[in-house]
């Protein structure tokens, strides 16, 4: 017996009720300071009662959303509050019953669905339990629909469970498969409001595949008349049919919804406007002319021509036969005038013209899909990227079908929940943000160039593959997505680099941007080199081994990210092009050498001989222009306040004790370069300035708060690394350290050319 369902017809105060996000009640005033302490809060205030709410818990909101769903989709009858109530026993009969989360039934299937939630992020101990307890209610649940819901035929039984922030293992959903239930996750539920919000409750038929794909629809097997052509070596059938059949059979695998075993997808998603532009030319008594392209399984049709005069080279007239299951027709192209029958009256009445493909291959479709709407409306360039998987993935030479498998890889690493990658991938149908800001080309490309899948080509012939090859495509791509994923997890399983990488594209962030990670596969890739020069075979290895011999290098690198200051972040962040990347990478390159002395890449000690060279000059060229800046400046503002003449600022301007040493080195050199103020050396500005402060703190104190030896500190910072250079033979500047002198000089050069107002000296 299952108790506790109602008509929808019945249910529309329900609900208005779930549809919020927050639940409502009315108590007694002399309640309310109990509520208040209990999370509520007032929403009116009546005469005699007082009615308040609160925001729904985690757990019931998600069930409020499955149960709108399936309101939304045209269910005939749904569970109420509190969710259905199965007994086993008969009404007069004591029973054990069983409270199930939320129920559906429609015309042709039931839906029993429990719901399970989490407020954070975090695996389910007890799933197997609920799991195994749900699936031994199918018996009960069919028995009862068919006494209390008759019909002809019978209505399929479906066992389903939806999450929210729980992480399922590919073990747990092996045994959801196993236990025929299936299993949706927030990103699913998320895509199907979406859905159903563009299309209505056609989008229950796209649920439907989904949950039951191949299955026979009962009583929905037709026979229309058909030609039957090819277009190349592909059996093609062109006739009409009803959009309300139509939609009960096709399947759009749109790329928005993001599942990693989907690699049959190409459609972008539904556009609400062109939607309801086209129900509004339906409404006007509007035709089309032109067909709607379908791939019909082969399975699901038989054709039997009939006799017919002339030649039948140009099409064989018959009998179509399509005995219709959910997801045998897939929408190749004209989703939109489809979908815009979904609710519509005339959906049963009008006909549209079809053109059905029998048996395409998912490449073959996608290529199709391609050719059609680049001709009516422009491909996003990320589209085709993204579609490059389906487009090559059963291409016969092995450099492009290596390139399908590289893009999917990169798909998958960017929906899969437990991938230091996830949401972070730049879709087509997306647009970028803070976290959204990995470009898939930009990883595609760096994995493409490496010969992480072949190792030794001749004249298109392959001679050795790679590490991350594993026989076939399905296994390589796996692989891929399996070392990928570890590669990066480990680098942010430091605490600090993790909070790095978090922040995205946003302030202070860098790690996880096109750059920073480009220059970390970059690094996977100098790792495998140096392993394989050192006889490690890693294309024998399972995956596992794979990974344990790389592990120790991503961990080093991770700590090393750890360590980087602010400013070091900002610099590595600043790095731009083939020259920042390989910058990047030999900087990360010494920090694992550091940590193991045998990694040693073929070229990083002459790249780090030539950065010191290049820094330690850069830097000299950049000091010697502060200290030409700041002889004009100092000197300048002393002119202008003490007088021109040598005996009027030289006296009044510059402590004595400064004239004196200046005067010294005068001497000592007999004046060969002039007069006495090219003797002032660098250091001796900040004593002028020190000396002079109310004239000149406004031009040459660095930053907006502190002392004036904390705003000229600046210029000690500046004596000291002339120092490293002019002194100190085998030691280098810094990337760091030049990065912080362009910033001083930076700053000087804009407060020489106006560009800063005395006050804006932000540092």
């Amino acid at each position: 017996m299952l108790t506790n369902i109602e008509t929808v017809d019945k249910l529309r105060g329900l609900a208005i009720a779930k549809a919020r996000k927050y639940e409502t009640k009315t108590i007694h005033p002399k309640l309310v300071e109990e509520a208040l302490n209990d999370g509520w809060e007032i929403l009116r205030k009546n005469k005699n009662t007082i009615r308040i709410k609160r925001n729904k818990s985690h757990s019931v909101l998600l069930e409020d959303r499955v149960w709108c769903l399936l309101y939304r989709m045209g269910f005939t009858h749904l569970s109420m509050a509190g969710g259905a109530i199965l007994a086993t026993l008969p009404e007069n009969e004591v029973s054990p019953k069983t409270q199930i989360d939320v129920v559906g039934i429609d015309e042709s299937i039931a839906i029993a669905i429990e719901c399970k939630s989490s407020e954070k992020v975090s695996k389910r101990p007890q799933y197997i339990d609920e799991l195994a307890k749900h699936a031994v209610l199918r018996e009960n649940i069919m028995k009862a629909i068919k006494s209390q819901f008759p019909i002809e035929p019978h209505r399929v039984i479906s066992l389903c469970m939806f999450f929210s922030n729980i992480v399922l293992s590919e073990n747990d959903e092996a045994r959801a498969k196993d236990h025929m239930v299936t299993v949706f996750d927030s990103e699913d539920l998320t895509y199907y409001e979406s859905l159903v919000a563009q299309i209505g409750p056609a989008a229950k038929y796209q649920f439907f595949s989904d949950i039951l794909p191949g299955k026979r629809i009962g009583n929905l097997a037709i026979k229309v008349p058909a030609v039957k052509n090819k277009i190349g070596d592909s059996n093609i059938y062109t006739f009409s049919v009803s959009p309300d059949y139509l939609l009960k059979i096709s399947y759009v695998s749109h790329r928005i919804k993001g599942k990693p075993s989907d690699i049959n997808a190409y459609q972008r998603m539904l556009s609400k406007s062109r939607l309801n532009s086209i129900k509004q030319y339906i409404n006007e008594g509007g035709k089309f002319p032109t067909n709607i392209v379908i791939n019909l399984d082969k399975e699901s049709l038989q054709f039997y021509p009939v006799k017919q005069e002339g030649d039948d080279e140009k099409g064989v007239l018959g009998w179509l036969d399509i005995a219709p299951a959910y997801k045998s027709a897939w929408i190749i192209d004209g989703q939109h005038r489809l979908f815009a029958y979904s609710g519509h009256e005339k959906a049963k009445k009008d006909r549209l013209s079809v053109l059905a493909f029998e048996g395409l291959l998912p490449s073959e479709q996608a290529k199709l899909f391609i050719d059609i709407n680049s001709k009516q409306k422009n491909v996003k360039p990320a589209l085709l990227q993204e579609l490059y998987a389906e487009l090559n993935w059963d291409a016969k030479q092995p450099r492009v079908r290596i390139g399908a498998i590289i893009s999917k890889a990169v798909q998958v690493l960017g929906i899969d929940k437990e991938s230091p990658f996830f949401k972070r991938i730049q879709r087509a149908e997306s647009s970028r943000d803070i976290l959204s800001c990995i470009s898939l080309t930009s990883l595609f490309s760096i994995i493409e160039k490496s010969d992480f899948y072949i190792a030794k080509e001749r004249h298109g012939n392959i001679l050795e593959y790679g590490p991350l090859w594993a026989g076939n495509n399905e296994d390589t791509l796996w692989r891929t997505v399996y070392i990928l994923k570890n590669w990066f997890q480990t680098i942010i399983s430091n605490t600090k680099t993790e909070e790095w990488w978090n922040k995205g594209r946003a302030e202070g962030g860098g790690l996880a941007m096109n750059e920073g990670v480009i220059i970390c596969v970059k690094v996977m890739r100098s790792v495998f080199q140096h392993l394989d020069s050192k006889g490690y075979k890693l294309i024998r290895r399972d995956n596992e081994d794979i990974f344990e011999c790389i592990k120790d290098y991503a961990k080093i690198l991770g700590d090393y990210f750890g360590t980087l200051t602010e400013d070091e972040r900002r610099l590595f962040r600043s790095l731009r092009g083939i020259e920042g990347q390989t910058s990047g990478m030999r900087r990360c390159q010494k920090a694992i050498h550091d940590g193991i002395p045998l990694f040693n890449p073929p070229g990083l000690e002459k790249y780090l001989e030539e950065e010191k060279a290049q820094t330690n000059k850069k830097a000299k060229e950049i000091i010697d222009r502060i200290e030409k800046n700041l002889n004009n400046i100092v000197l300048d503002e002393l002119r202008a306040e003490f007088g021109s003449e040598e005996s009027e600022w030289w006296m009044l301007g510059v402590p004595k004790t400064i004239r004196k040493k200046v005067t010294d080195r005068f001497e000592d050199d007999d004046g060969k370069r002039g007069s006495k103020e090219y003797y002032i050396d660098l250091i001796h500005y900040r004593e002028i300035v020190l000396n002079n402060w109310q004239l000149l703190e406004p031009i040459l104190a660095f930053g907006k708060t502190g002392n004036k030896e904390k705003r000229t500190a600046w210029m000690v910072y500046v004596k000291n690394i002339r120092n490293i250079v002019s002194h100190h033979a085998g030691k280098s500047v810094s990337l760091e350290e030049l990065s912080q002198l362009q910033e001083y000089d930076e700053w000087l050069t804009a407060k020489m050319s106006g560009q800063q107002s005395n006050n804006d000296n932000d540092g």
